[in-house]
């Protein structure tokens, strides 16, 4: 007899995703007794919490942007290690979004439930790979799922800069796509100087500590943004990047998967954390799910792609 997949086993609350089976709440953005964090990112990772449960990278990357918030305790686990919160069994898998990125694997009464939190297949050497595993129920974020978003590939992408015979002032995501791109430059585009912002910095030297040491680039140097015998790379967060729309002798640049984001810049760079609408597909082959539930965007297409072959509801 085939296990009977529970409707309920994840429901959206205001706080977050919440399990009663497990008694506990799936990237909560309000303050609750017992929270799972996929990773870092401020969208999925919020400070206030009894009880956190993630890699160690994703608590580190808490504990430093939340030093001055409260905490309860981090229950920091590794990949493929098994912890039990509740009745439920669960293990975190690598998500290739980030550094210390985990996909959740729960298991409750036979049935397995994997939610992906945000994840990406292309290749990124500043974080972990994803990994495939066979679910009953994918809970996949449907950021791209659109049968017209494709992602270009980001060496392309990243290569169009050498074009580009000025400096460039580079907008980005502290957290994971600024370590990225760093890589990204550093192999594409060589003969370029990256220069950090210092709202990135501490976290480019997080990631060193964990491993990730490849990574060329200098602090900010004003100095060097003024020459005119080299042109390099200032790589800065959104706030700073918007407060640089006077900035002159500079090409303007957002790195980003979606359209709005490019707008007004002197360059397009569609370089995106996210997976786009084939390698969604490509990746529910993979997993093999008797049903699937979106969340974190629009799955209606995916619901008319699969309609009389998988199930798929939207978890809001």
């Amino acid at each position: 007899m085939v296990a009977q997949i529970l409707a309920d086993f994840l429901v959206k609350r205001p706080e977050g995703y919440y399990c009663k089976y497990g008694d506990f709440f799936v990237d909560p953005l309000s303050p609750v007794s017992r929270a799972l964090v996929s990773h870092a990112h401020a969208d999925h990772a919020s400070p206030g919490h009894g009880e956190i449960y993630c890699t160690p990278p994703t608590a580190a990357f808490m504990r430093y942007r939340y030093s001055r918030q409260p905490f309860g305790s981090f229950r920091e686990f590794h990949y493929h290690q098994p912890f039990q919160v509740g009745g439920v069994t669960i293990h975190f898998m690598p998500a290739g979004h980030i550094l210390g990125s985990a996909q959740l694997v729960m298991a409750y009464n036979g049935i397995r439930y994997l939610y992906t939190g945000d994840y990406k297949l292309q290749a990124d050497d500043t974080c972990e790979p994803l990994e495939a595993v066979q679910a009953d129920v994918l809970i996949t974020e449907s950021t791209f799922a659109h049968p017209q978003v494709t992602h270009p590939d980001p060496v392309a992408e990243i290569s169009k800069i050498n074009g580009k015979p000025h400096h460039v002032l580079l907008g980005s995501y502290a957290l994971g796509k600024a370590q990225r791109l760093t890589s990204l430059l550093n192999k594409h585009c060589p003969e370029r100087r990256v220069l950090v912002h210092h709202g990135i910095l501490p976290i480019h030297q997080l990631y060193a500590s964990m491993g990730i040491k490849h990574l060329r680039y200098e602090p900010y140097n004003r100095k060097e943004m003024k020459t005119q015998t080299a042109h390099h790379i200032y790589l800065v967060p959104p706030m700073a990047f918007n407060s640089y729309f006077r900035a002159t002798n500079v090409i303007r640049v957002f790195a980003s998967g979606w359209k709005h984001l490019q707008h007004h810049n002197d360059m397009e760079l569609y370089i995106s954390d996210h997976v786009d609408w084939k390698d969604i597909l490509h990746y529910i082959a993979q997993v093999n799910p008797r049903e699937i539930w979106t969340i974190h965007g629009d799955g209606r297409h995916l619901a008319d792609h699969y309609s009389g072959q998988i199930m798929v509801k939207t978890l809001g």
